[in-house]
This record gives C-alpha cells, sequence and structure tokens, in this order.
C-alpha cells in the first residue's frame, strides 16, 4: 500500500481553539510486560484482536497522511512498545518521511537493554524510559514484577550506543514515592537523564485513582527546594507538556502538572492506537475508525476523516476533569466493566 504519487501538502490544520495537529502518539501495542497499579493493574483484559492490528506497513501510509497535515513529531508507545517485533524495520519507515523531524519511544525499559543499538541504529532519535522508584521492593509492589535491574540495566546502555537527551518520566504518587524527588534527581544526573514528575492522572478506570494521591506542581517544588534552594522556571517556546527547571548547578528537570495544571490551551497531540483508531485526546471516550478506510484503500476518505475530525476537534479533557472538582464529582472517570467492552478506553492501548 502506498500514497499517491504527487500528493500536494495539505495547509496546516488547525481545530476549534487554533491548536495545530504537530505531535501524533504512535501506540504499536496493547500489551505489556508490567502491571503498575496506576495504568494496568490487572493481570488480564480484554486485549485487541490480532488481526485488528495495524501492519507497519499500514502504520506508515497513515504517518505519510498525518504528515500531509503537519504532524511532525511521532512517539512510539504501547502498551510496552518494544513487545512489538521488529520495531527498527518500522522506525526505518517512519525516517524516510522528510516532514518527520523527530522520533521518540516510551518504554518501560525492561528490553532496552538487548535492543537498543538496533533501535539506534535504524534512525530513532530520543528514549524516554518510566522509572517511579528506585527501591527495588516497591518496584515489585508497583509492577508485580521483578525486573527492577533489567530496568537500570536498558537506561545504562542508552548513552552507550549513541543516544543523547535521555529522559526518564516518573508518576509522583503522595504516599508510595513522594520521599524519592530529590534520589530520583541524583539519579537522572548519574545517567545524563533529565527527569520528569508527573502528576498522577485519572486516566482510565482501572486504577485506584483519588485527589488525595496526586503530588502536585506546587508540592513537588516545595520539597526540592528544601534540598536544592532557588529553582528557576525555563521560559521556552514549547507546546510539550513539561514545564521545565533549573537548579542553581546547572541541572534541569520537568514537571507535567496535568491533574492540577492542565496545558489543554496549547495540546498539539493527538493518538492512534495499535488498530488504527484515532483519538484526540487522552480523555477522549470515542475514537475515530482510520482502518476502515485504510484497509478498503481509500486514502481520500482517510484524508477526510482526519481533516474533519481534527478541524471540529473541541477537546479539553484535563481541563473538564479538573473543573468537576469544584462539585466534589471528580471519581472515577471510566467504570472498570466499560473498559471491558471497549478496552480501548484504557491509557495502555492509546498510549498514555
Amino acid at each position: 500500500m502506498s500514497l499517491a504519487s504527487g500528493q500536494p501538502m495539505t495547509s496546516e490544520l488547525l481545530d476549534t481553539f487554533d491548536r495545530p495537529l504537530r505531535s501524533l502518539r504512535l501506540s504499536v501495542t496493547d500489551r505489556c510486560n508490567l502491571r503498575c497499579q496506576y495504568c494496568m493493574p490487572e493481570e488480564e483484559y480484554a486485549w485487541l484482536p490480532r488481526d485488528t492490528l495495524l501492519t507497519f506497513e499500514e502504520i506508515n501510509v497513515l504517518v505519510s497522511i498525518f504528515a500531509e497535515f503537519g504532524v511532525d513529531r511521532i512517539r512510539l508507545t504501547g502498551g510496552e512498545p518494544l513487545l512489538r517485533r521488529d520495531l527498527p524495520t518500522l522506525i526505518r519507515m517512519i525516517g524516510q518521511h522528510a516532514r518527520i523531524q523527530d522520533i521518540a519511544l516510551t518504554t518501560n525499559g525492561i528490553l532496552l537493554n538487548e535492543q537498543a543499538q538496533a533501535l539506534f541504529d535504524a534512525g530513532l532519535h530520543r528514549v524516554t524510559v518510566s522509572l517511579d522508584t528506585l527501591k527495588p521492593d516497591r518496584f515489585k509492589t508497583l509492577t508485580r514484577r521483578e525486573t527492577f535491574d533489567r530496568v537500570l540495566e536498558g537506561i545504562a546502555i542508552v548513552e552507550k550506543v549513541g543516544f543523547t537527551g535521555l529522559k526518564i518520566d516518573t508518576v509522583a504518587i503522595k504516599g508510595f514515592n513522594d520521599d524519592e524527588l530529590v534520589a530520583l534527581i541524583e539519579y537522572g544526573k548519574s545517567v545524563n537523564a533529565e527527569v520528569r514528575f508527573i502528576e498522577y492522572m485519572d486516566v482510565g478506570g482501572a486504577n485506584d485513582w483519588s485527589l488525595t494521591k496526586v503530588l502536585s506542581r506546587a508540592e513537588i517544588l516545595l520539597q526540592l527546594r528544601q534540598t536544592y534552594g532557588p529553582i528557576e522556571p525555563l521560559i521556552e517556546n514549547s507546546s510539550a507538556p513539561a514545564q521545565r527547571f533549573l537548579l542553581s548547578d546547572g541541572t534541569t528537570f520537568g514537571i507535567i502538572p496535568s491533574t492540577t495544571t492542565p496545558f489543554c490551551a496549547t495540546c498539539d497531540r493527538s493518538r492512534l492506537t495499535a488498530d488504527g483508531f484515532w483519538y484526540l485526546c487522552l480523555y477522549a471516550k470515542q475514537g475515530i475508525d482510520l482502518r476502515e478506510p485504510l484497509r478498503l484503500k481509500d486514502l481520500e476518505e482517510v484524508r477526510s476523516r482526519i481533516r474533519s475530525g481534527w478541524g471540529s476537534r473541541t477537546d479539553r479533557g484535563a481541563e473538564d476533569r479538573k473543573n468537576l472538582e469544584q462539585s466534589s464529582m471528580r471519581g472515577r472517570f471510566i467504570e472498570i466493566e466499560k473498559l471491558r467492552q471497549d478496552p480501548r478506553l484504557e491509557m495502555h492501548a492509546r498510549g498514555g
């Protein structure tokens, strides 16, 4: 399957709030080899049927079309994306598109040690590793797996094979890892990585989220100032979700305050599930089916669905969730039974 030759570049696509379509989070599998409490705490889920998963060739066609509308950044996600066989093949395909300027990967790091070199050689630009604790016992409690050492091995190999710009994502949870903020910053220094603390989000429904477990941006900064002294915000013209800060020794770190300070006004990212459903917001409950017209080889219909979907986009999901706090209605986002009926509603299926 290929794009028609000579397809003209479409003008920049804006939604109803004039937000451009620039960043695509591309899930390549809904499976994961961890069972983190804040993401997918149950052992078994309703998995996407294998025959519905997009092939690399199909994904490549969609990337080409998204690039026509202004997408220039791709992030490969899951589930755990390194569970998808031959992922370097897809990276090479995506790298052939001149308009795609950045190809990144978010991984839990378990398989990174054995795959990092092939990923780098294929043209992957950047790696983000999820790591929520530096304590092996806590890691086991959180993930239900004993693979802590493999994650550290994966992080250690990233710079050795040639990657730069390593990031470590940490979900900050009160009562769990809120005493490790400084330790994580120091660990980041030791592996030449920028740590990003993520406020605990109430996406999906199988997790045990509550507002009392959210460690806010303000609380994170307060704790870090007690150790590091003055912390300066970095003023950047960026639509990236992380607000970045500078320590006096030059160390930078980020905070993604999606729960207490949503960044919906500048959000330019959308998500494609492994089976070809396009979600315009992490909190969206309905996706747009791109697989059907793609497999019918009706690429103009694919373009039409992208154009109309983004052009009518009104999503401000994180802001809507925060507004519920005023009436004490911010409870479980989606009931577990609904998740079993539609697995795409859970975060691991849409590349959180």
